[in-house]
């Protein structure tokens, strides 16, 4: 049996959008206003896409990053 992947806690603060996306690979997303940060749980290896929210009320989404979890600042 393969080892399960170590889980990370991590966080991120948005500092320059005015909502940010945070989308992770089994689908579940995090949204943070300007100015709010947040910890969150992941896995070693994982890819976790930053998505900008320009407008909340046009659903559009622009991609500004991708990176591991390994990356992000720990918690």
């Amino acid at each position: 049996m393969p080892t399960a992947p170590q889980k990370l806690r991590k966080q991120y603060l948005n500092t320059e959008y005015p909502n940010v996306v945070l989308r992770f690979e089994d689908g579940h997303e995090i949204v943070l206003k300007r100015g709010v940060g947040k910890t969150f749980d992941c896995f070693a290896g994982e890819t976790i896409k930053i998505l900008a929210v320009r407008d909340p009320d046009l659903r559009e989404r622009d991609l500004v990053a991708t990176r591991k979890a390994e990356e992000f600042d720990n918690a």
